[in-house]
Order: C-alpha cells, then sequence, then structure tokens
C-alpha cells in the first residue's frame, strides 16, 4: 500500500501551525523508502546543495568528488578559473570518472579511456569511429548549476532553479560581520550515520535540548536566550540566535574565546551565538571564534553522510599555540556532538516504533516548526505536481 496520498499530505497541515498549537512530522517521513525517493523528486532535485569550500579547489585542476542523495558529483576549478559542477558518471557504460581529490589536467574514465576536459566537455573517446552517427558533443559530462555563498559552494540539479543569491536576501544582514568567505580551517572529517538526515538537521537546530542534553557543557548558552527571527516564505533558508551569559562565548573549558574573536562583530553579536540552516544541507553554528559547519548527504531514508569542519579568522593561524588551543576546542566540542549523536541514533530507533508520536512543541523549538514550513512547502508542491492540474489543490499556511 502506498504511503503517499492525499490525506498523508493534508496531515502535515498541523506541523505548520504557531509553535505553541504544532505537532511534529509523521514519523514515515524519517523511516520510508516510498518516502525518501519523493524527496529526491521534491529537495534534492531542486533545491540548493552545499557540496564544500571554495578554498578546497584554489588553483586550476584542482577537484574533489561528493554525492548528494545517491548522485556523484565532481566539483572542479575551470581552465577559466571558475568552479565547474558535474555529474561523475561517465556517458558511455556509467563508470565513475573520478574519485576522491587532487589536480589533474582532466578525468578518464578508468574502464574504457573515456576522457572529458575540466568542464565535462568529452575531448577523447577511443575506437569509437566505426560506431554510426556518434558525435563527441552529445556525450559530455551532465553540469549542474553553481553558486558561490560567502565561501560554501552550492550546486543544484535544476537547470530552471532561481538563483541563491536571489533568495538570501532576509540572512545576508545577520551573517555579514562574520565574513565568511575570509575564514580558513583545517581538513574536515567526513562519516556516515544510521539515521535520516533530518534527525540530523533537527538535533542541530534545536535550543531546547541545550540546557538538558549538554548541562554543564555550555550551560552558558541557555535554552531561555533562544530566539527565533520570522523570514519571507521564499528565503532559501531561515536562522535562530541564542543569547550568551558572557560576551565571546566558546565551546571550550575557559567558556570563552580561545582564538581571535570576529573583527567586525558588534557588541550585540558577541553576546550570543547564531545558528544559520540552509536545509536540506548545511547547517551552521557561528561562534564569536569559530564557525562549525555541517553538511548533510542524504544517502537512504536511515543513513546520511556528514561533513564536519571549523573555520577560524586567518589571523588565528600565525598563533604558535593554535594547535593546541584547537585542540582544546575540539575535545570539548566533542564531547557535545558524542551526546548529541547518541540521542540521534536512540532517535531514528524510535521514529520506527509503532509507538512513535506526533508529539507537540516546547516554545524553545520554534526552529523546528521553521524547518516544517520548509519543508512542507516543497513536499506539497511535489505532491501537485504529481497529482496534475485537474486535481483540487490544497495550500498550507503557517501563521507567525
Amino acid at each position: 500500500m502506498t504511503l503517499l496520498t492525499d490525506k498523508f499530505f493534508d496531515s502535515f497541515a498541523s506541523s505548520v501551525k504557531p509553535t505553541e498549537e504544532a505537532e511534529t512530522l509523521p514519523p514515515e517521513i524519517y523511516t520510508s523508502q516510498e518516502f525518501y525517493e519523493f524527496e529526491k523528486d521534491a529537495l534534492f532535485y531542486r533545491e540548493w546543495l552545499c557540496v564544500g569550500r571554495d578554498e578546497w579547489i584554489a588553483e586550476v585542476g584542482d577537484f574533489f568528488t561528493t554525492s548528494h542523495a545517491n548522485e556523484p558529483i565532481i566539483i572542479s576549478r575551470g581552465r577559466d578559473g571558475e568552479i565547474k559542477a558535474m555529474s561523475a558518471v561517465c556517458q558511455h557504460r556509467a563508470m565513475l570518472v573520478a574519485e576522491g581529490k587532487g589536480n589533474t589536467r582532466g578525468f578518464t574514465c578508468p574502464y574504457h579511456h573515456w576522457s572529458y576536459d575540466l568542464d565535462g566537455k568529452l575531448v577523447g573517446a577511443p575506437a569509437m569511429g566505426r560506431t554510426c552517427n556518434f558525435d563527441k558533443a552529445q556525450y559530455n559530462l551532465p553540469k549542474l548549476k553553481v553558486e558561490l555563498w560567502h565561501g560554501f559552494i552550492f550546486v543544484n540539479f535544476d537547470p530552471e532553479a532561481e538563483s541563491l543569491a536571489s533568495r538570501m536576501g532576509p540572512i545576508e544582514p545577520v551573517v555579514a560581520n562574520y565574513e565568511f568567505a575570509s575564514l580558513r580551517g583545517p581538513e574536515p572529517l567526513s562519516h556516515e550515520y544510521p539515521w535520516n538526515w533530518k534527525v540530523q538537521f533537527e538535533n542541530n537546530n534545536d535550543g531546547y535540548h541545550a540546557s538538558r542534553l549538554h548541562q554543564g557543557l555550555h550551560d552558558f548558552v541557555p535554552s531561555s536566550l533562544a530566539s527565533f527571527p520570522e523570514v519571507p516564505r521564499e528565503t532559501a533558508g531561515y536562522y535562530r540566535l541564542n543569547g550568551s551569559t558572557h560576551p565571546n562565548a566558546s565551546f571550550n573549558p575557559t567558556e570563552k574565546a580561545l582564538l581571535p574573536v570576529f573583527p567586525k562583530l558588534t557588541e550585540e553579536e558577541q553576546s550570543r551565538l547564531l545558528f544559520v540552516n540552509l536545509p536540506p544541507t548545511l547547517s551552521l553554528v557561528v561562534l564569536n571564534d569559530v564557525v562549525i559547519y555541517l553538511i548533510m548527504d542524504a544517502r537512504s531514508p536511515t543513513t546520511h553522510g556528514l561533513t564536519f569542519g571549523s573555520l577560524y579568522h586567518p589571523s588565528a593561524f600565525e598563533d604558535p599555540e593554535f594547535e593546541e588551543k584547537r585542540r582544546i576546542n575540539d575535545e570539548h566540542t566533542a564531547d557535545i556532538v558524542a551526546q548529541d549523536l547518541h540521542v540521534d541514533l536512540l532517535v531514528q530507533q524510535g521514529l520506527s516504533s509503532r509507538f512513535a508520536p506526533r508529539g507537540r512543541y516546547s516554545w524553545q523549538e520554534d526552529a523546528q516548526r521553521q524547518l516544517n514550513v520548509w519543508l512542507v512547502d516543497r513536499y506539497q508542491q511535489e505532491w501537485d505536481r504529481r497529482r496534475g492540474p485537474s486535481a483540487p489543490v490544497p495550500r498550507l499556511h503557517a501563521t507567525s
């Protein structure tokens, strides 16, 4: 029996009500293979997806490979100095033409040695002279739209997608003084975890648990000081703020910034943390001396890849004690993350239970309601596309 029915999608309406009235989304959207396939069309093949950082491919010929929703992707620096994004799938027999990262003059399929330039153009196809009507120009690697946002590289599978920049206006003033594009950091860590990508995304954005699960680890960022500014529905993401009990709070035993504070921050900005969320792939935890980024790759209903990295002001690297200070930060952050990872695993297990609820929210979980609004808009649009123009089109409207 199919999960995807009008009744199922109509049930989402209760999840986009004001937070004090709303309930969580159906557990099936975190566990169902059918819904995961639907979600590919609703989100991953239409929205802007973060793949990494601009500085990872600083020189012509630099490249790295990644994936989103089971689609292998190459990101390269072309001969014109511009970033290129393309499928990694050879247009001959579907072999992947690149793995890992490095610097190259082009991409050669190891199977039959079809070769592609840095922009995906097919430049060589051995022994194809006898193949009727073979035109190399028709077999380039499929291109993806690509855009930079403050040093983060985004791609989009939809050639008709509206630009990311045009949908980020309400968030720009909030992030401006951190100057993300100028920040640098060590190579990030990548893992695969056995829970749905939305479980991870919700945990990253949940201020409600901060004073409870993490009690004693960062009490200087209490749940009671969370706030949730509204942004227009067409915005590509949203953000939340969390006040701190003292200026320039940071995740380490001293509870204060060990590394250079971002120089343009106002007094108000130095007294809070910022959480920026660009679903379905990027979540930022923004302190005043470090930006922690999490890039999510949904691989199945119950697994996702996670790239976890940190960024610092360039002057931090001039400090001879930088590595020691970073180690102190990282070890303390790891204790916080370990608690989150354990909770995420148990939440995924609970979502598969026959007793999994559609729960109610605290006011401190308004970021979850904001994610619900973002998701439900896109789920409903895809369901409308599938039903066709002759079907009735109920619209779900959140009230603020």
